[in-house]
Protein backbone atom coordinates (compact mmCIF):
# COMPACT_ATOMS: atom_id res chain seq x y z
CA UNK A 1 0.00 0.00 0.00
CA UNK A 2 2.56 2.56 1.08
CA UNK A 3 4.50 1.82 -2.21
CA UNK A 4 1.70 2.36 -4.41
CA UNK A 5 0.57 5.25 -2.69
CA UNK A 6 3.87 6.65 -2.86
CA UNK A 7 4.11 5.95 -6.93
CA UNK A 8 0.63 7.68 -7.44
CA UNK A 9 1.78 10.53 -5.72
CA UNK A 10 5.11 10.69 -7.51
CA UNK A 11 3.11 10.80 -10.48
CA UNK A 12 0.88 14.17 -9.45
CA UNK A 13 4.29 15.33 -8.07
CA UNK A 14 6.18 15.18 -11.89
CA UNK A 15 2.99 16.49 -13.15
CA UNK A 16 3.10 19.82 -11.13
CA UNK A 17 6.81 20.61 -10.80
CA UNK A 18 6.06 23.70 -10.64
CA UNK A 19 3.81 23.79 -7.18
CA UNK A 20 6.44 21.15 -5.66
CA UNK A 21 10.00 21.35 -4.21
CA UNK A 22 11.82 18.84 -1.75
CA UNK A 23 14.54 19.16 0.68
CA UNK A 24 17.20 17.09 1.89
CA UNK A 25 16.88 16.07 5.74
CA UNK A 26 19.71 17.18 8.26
CA UNK A 27 20.98 15.95 11.54
CA UNK A 28 21.04 18.29 14.49
CA UNK A 29 24.51 19.61 13.86
CA UNK A 30 25.45 23.12 14.74
CA UNK A 31 27.51 23.25 10.93
CA UNK A 32 24.93 21.29 9.01
CA UNK A 33 21.86 22.99 7.36
CA UNK A 34 18.66 21.62 5.09
CA UNK A 35 19.86 22.71 2.25
CA UNK A 36 18.12 22.11 -1.36
CA UNK A 37 18.27 19.08 -3.68
CA UNK A 38 17.75 18.81 -7.46
CA UNK A 39 14.58 20.04 -8.71
CA UNK A 40 14.04 16.44 -10.24
CA UNK A 41 13.41 14.80 -7.45
CA UNK A 42 10.60 16.22 -6.07
CA UNK A 43 9.14 14.10 -3.31
CA UNK A 44 10.17 12.08 -0.12
CA UNK A 45 8.18 9.30 -1.76
CA UNK A 46 11.27 9.58 -4.20
CA UNK A 47 14.46 10.32 -1.88
CA UNK A 48 13.36 7.94 0.84
CA UNK A 49 11.01 4.80 -0.07
CA UNK A 50 13.02 2.82 1.80
CA UNK A 51 12.26 4.90 4.93
CA UNK A 52 8.90 5.51 4.10
CA UNK A 53 8.09 1.58 3.81
CA UNK A 54 9.38 0.68 7.79
CA UNK A 55 7.19 3.55 9.05
CA UNK A 56 6.20 2.70 12.60
CA UNK A 57 3.83 5.37 13.84
CA UNK A 58 0.21 5.66 13.05
CA UNK A 59 0.11 9.31 11.98
CA UNK A 60 3.07 8.96 9.49
CA UNK A 61 1.52 5.55 8.43
CA UNK A 62 -1.72 7.20 7.59
CA UNK A 63 -0.02 10.32 6.12
CA UNK A 64 2.21 8.39 3.69
CA UNK A 65 -0.90 5.41 2.75
CA UNK A 66 -3.35 8.33 2.45
CA UNK A 67 -1.27 10.84 -0.27
CA UNK A 68 -0.59 13.59 2.53
CA UNK A 69 3.28 12.94 2.85
CA UNK A 70 5.31 15.41 0.36
CA UNK A 71 8.25 16.48 2.60
CA UNK A 72 9.45 15.88 6.20
CA UNK A 73 13.04 16.67 7.88
CA UNK A 74 14.88 13.74 9.81
CA UNK A 75 11.85 11.88 9.22
CA UNK A 76 13.09 8.90 10.69
CA UNK A 77 14.10 10.53 13.62
CA UNK A 78 10.11 12.01 14.04
CA UNK A 79 8.94 8.63 13.29
CA UNK A 80 11.06 7.18 16.67
CA UNK A 81 9.98 9.99 18.52
CA UNK A 82 6.25 9.50 17.96
CA UNK A 83 6.47 6.04 18.63
CA UNK A 84 8.58 6.45 22.11
CA UNK A 85 6.86 9.66 24.05
CA UNK A 86 3.62 10.11 24.41
CA UNK A 87 1.01 13.06 23.45
CA UNK A 88 3.32 15.18 21.08
CA UNK A 89 2.52 18.73 20.43
CA UNK A 90 2.22 20.21 16.49
CA UNK A 91 0.75 23.33 14.99
CA UNK A 92 -0.35 24.29 11.93
CA UNK A 93 -0.65 28.06 11.22
CA UNK A 94 -4.16 30.27 9.58
CA UNK A 95 -3.12 33.72 8.61
CA UNK A 96 -7.02 35.86 9.07
CA UNK A 97 -7.01 36.87 5.22
CA UNK A 98 -11.20 36.65 5.36
CA UNK A 99 -13.95 35.38 7.55
CA UNK A 100 -13.84 31.91 6.82
CA UNK A 101 -11.60 29.10 5.23
CA UNK A 102 -12.11 27.55 2.22
CA UNK A 103 -11.67 23.91 0.62
CA UNK A 104 -8.52 24.66 0.27
CA UNK A 105 -7.86 24.98 4.05
CA UNK A 106 -9.43 21.81 4.26
CA UNK A 107 -6.32 19.76 3.64
CA UNK A 108 -4.54 21.19 6.27
CA UNK A 109 -7.30 20.72 8.65
CA UNK A 110 -7.74 17.24 8.24
CA UNK A 111 -3.68 16.64 8.86
CA UNK A 112 -4.73 18.09 12.22
CA UNK A 113 -7.63 15.62 12.76
CA UNK A 114 -5.75 12.77 12.09
CA UNK A 115 -2.89 14.35 14.46
CA UNK A 116 -5.43 14.43 17.22
CA UNK A 117 -6.67 10.87 16.13
CA UNK A 118 -3.14 8.98 16.45
CA UNK A 119 -2.92 10.45 20.00
CA UNK A 120 -1.27 14.06 19.69
CA UNK A 121 -1.77 17.53 20.72
CA UNK A 122 -2.85 19.88 17.63
CA UNK A 123 -1.83 23.54 17.82
CA UNK A 124 -4.14 25.71 15.69
CA UNK A 125 -2.49 28.89 15.43
CA UNK A 126 -4.27 32.07 14.15
CA UNK A 127 -1.95 34.59 12.73
CA UNK A 128 -3.40 37.69 14.14
CA UNK A 129 0.23 39.60 13.67
CA UNK A 130 1.89 37.70 10.25
CA UNK A 131 -2.19 38.97 8.87
CA UNK A 132 -0.78 42.46 9.42
CA UNK A 133 2.21 41.39 7.28
CA UNK A 134 1.07 39.25 4.55
CA UNK A 135 2.60 36.10 3.27
CA UNK A 136 4.01 37.08 -0.05
CA UNK A 137 4.27 33.41 -1.10
CA UNK A 138 2.77 32.39 -4.23
CA UNK A 139 1.53 36.05 -4.71
CA UNK A 140 2.34 38.58 -7.76
CA UNK A 141 2.12 41.47 -5.30
CA UNK A 142 1.61 42.74 -2.10
CA UNK A 143 -1.32 41.73 -0.02
CA UNK A 144 -4.22 44.80 0.95
CA UNK A 145 -3.23 45.63 4.37
CA UNK A 146 -5.96 44.69 6.82
CA UNK A 147 -7.11 46.84 9.81
CA UNK A 148 -7.38 45.55 13.05
CA UNK A 149 -10.84 45.82 13.10
CA UNK A 150 -11.30 43.43 9.85
CA UNK A 151 -8.40 40.94 11.32
CA UNK A 152 -10.51 40.17 14.37
CA UNK A 153 -13.88 39.99 12.33
CA UNK A 154 -11.94 37.50 10.23
CA UNK A 155 -10.27 35.51 13.32
CA UNK A 156 -13.73 34.94 14.88
CA UNK A 157 -15.21 33.88 11.34
CA UNK A 158 -11.90 31.28 10.93
CA UNK A 159 -11.77 29.94 14.67
CA UNK A 160 -15.52 28.41 14.10
CA UNK A 161 -14.73 25.20 11.77
CA UNK A 162 -12.10 23.83 14.00
CA UNK A 163 -14.12 23.32 16.39
CA UNK A 164 -15.99 20.77 13.99
CA UNK A 165 -12.79 18.59 13.45
CA UNK A 166 -10.90 18.90 16.55
CA UNK A 167 -11.74 18.17 20.17
CA UNK A 168 -10.39 21.50 22.27
CA UNK A 169 -9.89 21.52 25.80
CA UNK A 170 -12.61 21.64 27.99
CA UNK A 171 -13.57 23.93 30.91
CA UNK A 172 -13.73 21.00 33.96
CA UNK A 173 -10.44 19.29 34.53
CA UNK A 174 -12.35 15.81 34.57
CA UNK A 175 -12.69 15.97 30.86
CA UNK A 176 -9.36 17.34 29.92
CA UNK A 177 -6.73 14.92 27.81
CA UNK A 178 -3.54 15.36 26.75
CA UNK A 179 -4.62 15.29 23.32
CA UNK A 180 -6.91 17.96 23.49
CA UNK A 181 -6.29 20.52 20.63
CA UNK A 182 -5.73 24.08 21.77
CA UNK A 183 -6.07 27.37 19.58
CA UNK A 184 -3.26 30.74 20.14
CA UNK A 185 -2.98 34.22 18.06
CA UNK A 186 0.66 34.74 17.58
CA UNK A 187 -0.42 38.39 18.33
CA UNK A 188 0.09 37.63 22.15
CA UNK A 189 3.41 37.32 21.46
CA UNK A 190 4.59 39.37 18.32
CA UNK A 191 2.48 42.33 19.12
CA UNK A 192 4.86 42.76 21.99
CA UNK A 193 7.97 42.69 20.66
CA UNK A 194 10.28 45.55 20.97
CA UNK A 195 12.04 45.89 17.29
CA UNK A 196 15.43 46.53 18.52
CA UNK A 197 15.65 44.07 20.91
CA UNK A 198 14.31 41.88 18.76
CA UNK A 199 17.07 42.22 15.73
CA UNK A 200 19.77 42.19 18.47
CA UNK A 201 18.84 39.11 20.09
CA UNK A 202 16.97 37.17 16.54
CA UNK A 203 18.41 39.27 13.61
CA UNK A 204 21.89 37.77 13.98
CA UNK A 205 20.29 33.98 13.53
CA UNK A 206 18.93 34.91 10.09
CA UNK A 207 21.32 35.01 6.62
CA UNK A 208 20.05 37.26 3.87
CA UNK A 209 22.08 34.78 1.63
CA UNK A 210 20.07 31.96 2.75
CA UNK A 211 17.02 33.58 2.42
CA UNK A 212 17.14 34.59 -0.44
CA UNK A 213 17.91 31.14 -1.86
CA UNK A 214 14.47 29.96 -1.08
CA UNK A 215 12.12 29.62 -3.66
CA UNK A 216 9.41 31.83 -2.69
CA UNK A 217 11.23 34.45 -2.38
CA UNK A 218 13.02 33.87 -6.03
CA UNK A 219 9.78 33.27 -7.59
CA UNK A 220 8.46 36.85 -6.11
CA UNK A 221 11.67 38.79 -6.57
CA UNK A 222 10.76 37.63 -10.67
CA UNK A 223 7.30 39.42 -10.42
CA UNK A 224 6.64 42.90 -11.81
CA UNK A 225 5.29 44.51 -8.74
CA UNK A 226 7.90 45.25 -6.03
CA UNK A 227 8.47 43.02 -3.24
CA UNK A 228 8.36 44.82 0.33
CA UNK A 229 10.37 44.93 3.14
CA UNK A 230 7.22 44.10 5.29
CA UNK A 231 7.12 40.88 3.38
CA UNK A 232 10.32 39.90 3.16
CA UNK A 233 10.11 40.21 7.01
CA UNK A 234 6.92 37.35 7.37
CA UNK A 235 9.67 34.70 7.27
CA UNK A 236 11.44 35.76 10.27
CA UNK A 237 8.08 36.27 11.99
CA UNK A 238 6.85 32.91 11.33
CA UNK A 239 10.27 31.36 11.95
CA UNK A 240 9.51 32.88 15.21
CA UNK A 241 6.42 31.45 15.95
CA UNK A 242 7.89 28.20 15.69
CA UNK A 243 10.67 28.96 18.16
CA UNK A 244 8.27 30.71 20.43
CA UNK A 245 5.33 27.18 20.19
CA UNK A 246 8.06 24.95 21.08
CA UNK A 247 9.09 27.38 23.93
CA UNK A 248 4.98 27.57 25.36
CA UNK A 249 3.93 24.59 24.22
CA UNK A 250 6.49 21.99 23.42
CA UNK A 251 5.32 22.08 19.58
CA UNK A 252 8.29 19.70 17.99
CA UNK A 253 6.55 19.91 14.68
CA UNK A 254 4.99 22.52 12.31
CA UNK A 255 2.37 20.98 9.75
CA UNK A 256 2.09 23.43 5.93
CA UNK A 257 1.85 23.05 2.39
CA UNK A 258 4.85 22.50 0.61
CA UNK A 259 4.56 26.10 -0.27
CA UNK A 260 5.86 27.24 2.97
CA UNK A 261 8.16 24.85 3.23
CA UNK A 262 11.22 27.66 3.48
CA UNK A 263 9.77 29.11 6.13
CA UNK A 264 9.75 26.29 7.61
CA UNK A 265 12.75 25.47 7.55
CA UNK A 266 13.91 28.57 9.08
CA UNK A 267 12.21 27.89 11.96
CA UNK A 268 13.92 24.54 12.47
CA UNK A 269 17.29 26.07 12.41
CA UNK A 270 16.26 28.99 14.58
CA UNK A 271 15.31 26.75 17.03
CA UNK A 272 18.45 24.82 16.48
CA UNK A 273 20.39 27.53 17.16
CA UNK A 274 18.49 29.09 19.85
CA UNK A 275 17.45 26.21 22.24
CA UNK A 276 19.39 23.62 20.71
CA UNK A 277 16.81 21.25 20.17
CA UNK A 278 15.67 19.30 16.87
CA UNK A 279 12.63 20.47 15.37
CA UNK A 280 10.74 19.00 12.58
CA UNK A 281 8.76 19.81 9.70
CA UNK A 282 6.24 17.91 7.33
CA UNK A 283 4.35 19.42 4.42
CA UNK A 284 1.68 18.61 2.29
CA UNK A 285 1.58 18.95 -1.73
CA UNK A 286 -0.69 21.40 -2.96
CA UNK A 287 -3.68 19.88 -4.39
CA UNK A 288 -4.80 20.80 -7.12
CA UNK A 289 -7.48 19.07 -9.00
CA UNK A 290 -6.67 16.99 -12.18
CA UNK A 291 -7.38 19.66 -15.14
CA UNK A 292 -4.86 22.04 -13.17
CA UNK A 293 -7.44 24.32 -11.17
CA UNK A 294 -6.57 25.43 -7.99
CA UNK A 295 -8.70 23.48 -5.00
CA UNK A 296 -11.18 24.96 -3.64
CA UNK A 297 -12.02 27.81 -6.23
CA UNK A 298 -14.60 27.25 -8.78
CA UNK A 299 -16.19 29.49 -11.61
CA UNK A 300 -18.85 29.97 -8.91
CA UNK A 301 -16.06 31.77 -6.72
CA UNK A 302 -14.72 30.49 -3.29
CA UNK A 303 -15.76 26.90 -1.74
CA UNK A 304 -16.33 27.99 1.92
CA UNK A 305 -16.49 26.01 4.65
CA UNK A 306 -18.73 28.36 7.20
CA UNK A 307 -22.57 27.59 6.47
CA UNK A 308 -23.10 31.64 6.09
CA UNK A 309 -20.90 31.69 3.38
CA UNK A 310 -21.82 28.52 1.50
CA UNK A 311 -25.31 26.47 2.00
CA UNK A 312 -24.65 22.81 2.79
CA UNK A 313 -26.19 21.69 -0.77
CA UNK A 314 -23.82 23.61 -2.34
CA UNK A 315 -20.88 21.95 -0.39
CA UNK A 316 -22.38 18.65 -1.01
CA UNK A 317 -22.43 19.80 -4.72
CA UNK A 318 -19.20 20.65 -5.14
CA UNK A 319 -17.96 16.89 -3.69
CA UNK A 320 -20.42 15.36 -6.04
CA UNK A 321 -19.16 17.17 -8.95
CA UNK A 322 -15.62 16.04 -8.66
CA UNK A 323 -14.09 14.38 -11.61
CA UNK A 324 -13.75 11.07 -12.37
CA UNK A 325 -10.03 11.22 -12.54
CA UNK A 326 -9.92 12.66 -8.61
CA UNK A 327 -12.65 11.31 -6.53
CA UNK A 328 -10.42 8.70 -5.25
CA UNK A 329 -7.63 10.95 -4.20
CA UNK A 330 -10.23 12.93 -2.94
CA UNK A 331 -11.73 10.37 -0.67
CA UNK A 332 -8.00 9.32 0.66
CA UNK A 333 -7.27 12.83 1.39
CA UNK A 334 -11.17 14.52 2.86
CA UNK A 335 -12.64 11.91 4.22
CA UNK A 336 -12.01 9.25 6.66
CA UNK A 337 -13.18 6.39 4.79
CA UNK A 338 -11.24 3.18 5.55
CA UNK A 339 -8.16 2.39 2.70
CA UNK A 340 -10.23 -1.24 2.23
CA UNK A 341 -13.56 0.57 1.02
CA UNK A 342 -11.91 3.49 -0.67
CA UNK A 343 -9.98 0.73 -2.73
CA UNK A 344 -13.11 -1.37 -3.66
CA UNK A 345 -14.36 1.93 -5.30
CA UNK A 346 -11.64 2.48 -7.11
CA UNK A 347 -12.25 -0.63 -8.96
CA UNK A 348 -15.79 0.92 -10.28
CA UNK A 349 -15.74 2.74 -13.99
CA UNK A 350 -18.12 4.51 -16.38
CA UNK A 351 -21.09 5.69 -15.15
CA UNK A 352 -20.58 3.77 -12.09
CA UNK A 353 -18.05 6.15 -10.47
CA UNK A 354 -20.83 8.31 -9.53
CA UNK A 355 -21.95 6.45 -6.52
CA UNK A 356 -18.07 7.21 -5.58
CA UNK A 357 -18.80 10.73 -6.33
CA UNK A 358 -21.42 10.09 -4.01
CA UNK A 359 -20.06 8.86 -1.04
CA UNK A 360 -17.53 11.53 -1.14
CA UNK A 361 -19.50 14.30 -1.09
CA UNK A 362 -21.58 12.26 1.68
CA UNK A 363 -18.42 11.79 3.67
CA UNK A 364 -17.10 14.97 3.19
CA UNK A 365 -20.13 17.07 3.61
CA UNK A 366 -20.83 14.56 7.21
CA UNK A 367 -17.58 15.81 8.52
CA UNK A 368 -18.05 19.36 7.87
CA UNK A 369 -21.80 19.93 8.76
CA UNK A 370 -23.04 16.94 10.20
CA UNK A 371 -24.59 13.80 9.12
CA UNK A 372 -28.72 15.35 9.99
CA UNK A 373 -28.18 17.49 7.18
CA UNK A 374 -27.69 14.89 4.31
CA UNK A 375 -31.66 13.61 4.37
CA UNK A 376 -32.39 17.43 3.04
CA UNK A 377 -29.93 17.24 0.51
CA UNK A 378 -30.22 13.59 -1.27
CA UNK A 379 -34.34 14.32 -1.18
CA UNK A 380 -33.64 18.23 -2.87
CA UNK A 381 -31.31 15.74 -5.29
CA UNK A 382 -33.64 13.61 -6.43
CA UNK A 383 -36.44 16.40 -6.80
CA UNK A 384 -34.44 18.68 -8.97
CA UNK A 385 -32.98 16.03 -11.28
CA UNK A 386 -34.93 12.65 -11.33
CA UNK A 387 -37.96 14.38 -11.92
CA UNK A 388 -40.11 13.87 -8.61
CA UNK A 389 -41.72 16.94 -8.26
CA UNK A 390 -40.01 20.45 -6.42
CA UNK A 391 -39.00 20.26 -2.78
CA UNK A 392 -36.96 23.25 -1.85
CA UNK A 393 -36.07 22.61 2.15
CA UNK A 394 -32.38 22.13 1.45
CA UNK A 395 -31.52 24.64 -0.88
CA UNK A 396 -30.62 28.79 -0.08
CA UNK A 397 -32.84 30.85 0.30
CA UNK A 398 -34.08 34.69 0.50
CA UNK A 399 -36.77 36.75 2.24
CA UNK A 400 -38.65 39.34 0.62
CA UNK A 401 -41.30 40.93 1.94
CA UNK A 402 -44.05 43.57 0.58
CA UNK A 403 -41.68 46.51 0.57
CA UNK A 404 -38.89 45.03 -1.21
CA UNK A 405 -41.29 44.35 -4.01
CA UNK A 406 -42.83 47.39 -4.56
CA UNK A 407 -40.43 49.00 -6.35
CA UNK A 408 -39.18 45.65 -8.09
CA UNK A 409 -36.04 43.75 -6.61
CA UNK A 410 -33.56 43.28 -9.06
CA UNK A 411 -33.48 39.52 -10.70
CA UNK A 412 -29.17 40.24 -10.50
CA UNK A 413 -29.40 40.94 -6.99
CA UNK A 414 -31.37 38.08 -5.83
CA UNK A 415 -28.58 35.88 -7.77
CA UNK A 416 -26.12 37.51 -5.86
CA UNK A 417 -27.75 37.03 -2.29
CA UNK A 418 -28.51 33.63 -3.17
CA UNK A 419 -25.10 33.13 -3.76
CA UNK A 420 -25.89 31.94 -7.36
CA UNK A 421 -23.72 34.25 -8.63
CA UNK A 422 -20.41 36.29 -6.57
CA UNK A 423 -21.62 39.63 -8.29
CA UNK A 424 -23.59 41.41 -10.56
CA UNK A 425 -21.61 40.88 -13.46
CA UNK A 426 -21.45 37.24 -12.74
CA UNK A 427 -24.98 36.85 -12.80
CA UNK A 428 -25.29 39.11 -15.92
CA UNK A 429 -22.98 36.77 -17.99
CA UNK A 430 -24.92 33.82 -16.50
CA UNK A 431 -28.27 35.45 -17.99
CA UNK A 432 -26.55 36.42 -21.36
CA UNK A 433 -24.83 32.53 -21.79
CA UNK A 434 -28.68 31.23 -21.08
CA UNK A 435 -27.63 29.42 -17.92
CA UNK A 436 -29.61 31.77 -15.37
CA UNK A 437 -33.86 30.42 -15.09
CA UNK A 438 -37.02 31.61 -13.04
CA UNK A 439 -39.47 28.60 -12.15
CA UNK A 440 -37.94 26.69 -15.37
CA UNK A 441 -37.88 29.92 -17.92
CA UNK A 442 -35.02 31.06 -19.34
CA UNK A 443 -34.48 34.41 -18.13
CA UNK A 444 -33.57 36.48 -21.03
CA UNK A 445 -33.65 40.08 -19.68
CA UNK A 446 -31.01 40.76 -17.01
CA UNK A 447 -32.84 44.14 -15.89
CA UNK A 448 -36.01 41.90 -14.91
CA UNK A 449 -37.01 42.34 -11.51
CA UNK A 450 -39.16 40.81 -9.19
CA UNK A 451 -42.65 41.62 -8.40
CA UNK A 452 -45.95 40.75 -6.18
CA UNK A 453 -46.98 39.52 -9.16
CA UNK A 454 -44.92 37.06 -9.36
CA UNK A 455 -46.34 35.68 -5.77
CA UNK A 456 -49.58 35.67 -7.12
CA UNK A 457 -52.12 32.82 -6.30
CA UNK A 458 -51.27 32.30 -2.72
CA UNK A 459 -47.84 31.51 -4.06
CA UNK A 460 -44.63 32.06 -1.89
CA UNK A 461 -41.90 30.88 -3.35
CA UNK A 462 -39.65 31.00 -6.34
CA UNK A 463 -36.96 29.17 -7.86
CA UNK A 464 -34.40 30.22 -9.59
CA UNK A 465 -31.62 28.22 -11.22
CA UNK A 466 -27.72 28.50 -11.93
CA UNK A 467 -27.59 26.15 -14.75
CA UNK A 468 -28.69 22.62 -13.94
CA UNK A 469 -27.16 21.59 -10.62
CA UNK A 470 -27.64 24.85 -8.64
CA UNK A 471 -31.02 26.72 -7.21
CA UNK A 472 -32.29 28.63 -4.95
CA UNK A 473 -35.25 30.22 -3.78
CA UNK A 474 -36.94 33.45 -3.30
CA UNK A 475 -39.40 33.23 -0.30
CA UNK A 476 -42.06 36.43 -0.08
CA UNK A 477 -43.64 36.81 3.68
CA UNK A 478 -46.39 39.69 4.32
Amino acid sequence: LAASSCKAFSTFSRRSPSLIRSFATTTNSEEEEITPIAADDTSICNLEAEVLEKLKSPFLRVMRDRGFLHQCTGISNLDDKLMEEGATSAYLGFDATADSLHVGSLLQIMILRHWQKSGNRPVVLIGGATSKVGDPTGKDESRVLLTDEIIKKNTDGISQVFQKFLTFEGKDDENKSDTDAIMVNNDDWLGKLNYLDFLREYGTQFSINRMMSFESVKQRLTREAPFSFLEFNYMILQAYDFLELYRRYNAVLQLGGSDQWGNMVSGIELGRKCEGTQLFALTAPLITTSDGKKMGKTAGGAMWLNADRLSEYDYWQFWRNTSDEDVIRFLKLFTELPMDKINELEELTGADINSAKVVLADEATTLLHGKECLEKIHQTTQNMFAGAGESTKGLPRMILTGDDLEGGFGILDAFVQLKLATSKKEARRLIQGGGAKLEGDKINDERLKLTSEDFEGGRTEIILRAGKKRAGVVEFQQ
